[in-house]
């Protein structure tokens, strides 16, 4: 039988690997990076466990400022590791942080006919979850348009999300505001009723505070597409 390692080599090589380079991401030392003159952007697999008969392994995120040497290069020569943060990074995060469960999420890769669908999984985390905040951060940092200015911090925001937790729904992953708009993201479906019910609440308490720096409130998908404006 196929160990659980020979799996998890055969997954990053055939599946992850080249599924994350279409997303635009380059392997450079086992870390994938978005190339960028200013700043690293990486992603990097890390192995949490494993034995012969089964291997768990998580996604990290990080932005980091490049040293003045490495700018303008179009890729880093030397990368850092995601996986192994030094405490000089401008953000990093492990995906569940990125993810309506908000925990630490991990696959787990062990012997038989469906040990593809962790593979398949981590892919789509990182394609509708990670990578649009990664993106999102890169821009910010680099000054690209379509940044806005934050509004509540991630630990201003725990009240609410507490509430929100207390609901079922998923938390606000960011508020930010953009002209006169106050604008929400989460991991939320348009498909969910109950979720529009209790954000038209939270909107409601956000127009009451009369913050005179904006006048609607817009609640936007992970991928940033527009849900409700209230």
């Amino acid at each position: 039988m196929t160990a659980a390692r020979e799996l998890f080599a055969e997954g990053m090589r055939y599946h992850l690997a080249p599924a994350l380079r279409a997303m635009g991401l380059t392997d450079q030392r086992q870390v994938f990076v978005l190339p960028a003159p200013l700043h690293w952007a990486v992603l990097g697999v890390r192995v949490l466990d494993a034995d012969g008969h089964a291997l768990r392994y998580t996604v990290d995120l990080a932005l980091s400022a490049k040293p003045d040497a490495e700018r303008d290069r179009p890729l880093p020569v030397w990368p850092p590791d995601p996986s192994a943060p030094d405490g000089s990074e401008l953000w990093h995060a492990r995906i569940g942080e990125l993810m309506p469960v908000d925990d630490e999420v991990c696959w787990e890769i062990s012997p038989g006919p469906r040990w593809l669908v962790a593979v398949e999984d981590s892919i789509a985390a990182v394609r509708h979850y990670g990578l649009p905040e990664l993106r999102r951060r890169l821009a910010a940092a680099e000054g690209g348009p379509g940044t806005g200015e934050t509004y509540l911090s991630a630990a201003e925001l725990d009240e609410v999300n507490a509430a929100l937790l207390s609901a079922a729904v998923a938390r606000i992953q960011r508020a930010e505001l953009d002209g006169k708009t106050l604008v929400l993201t989460g991991a939320w479906s348009r498909s969910d009723p109950v979720a529009r019910e209790v954000l038209a609440g939270v909107a409601g308490g956000f127009l009451a505070a009369g913050d005179d720096r904006f006048v609607q409130v817009r609640c936007t998908d992970s991928l940033g597409r527009e849900l409700w404006l209230f």
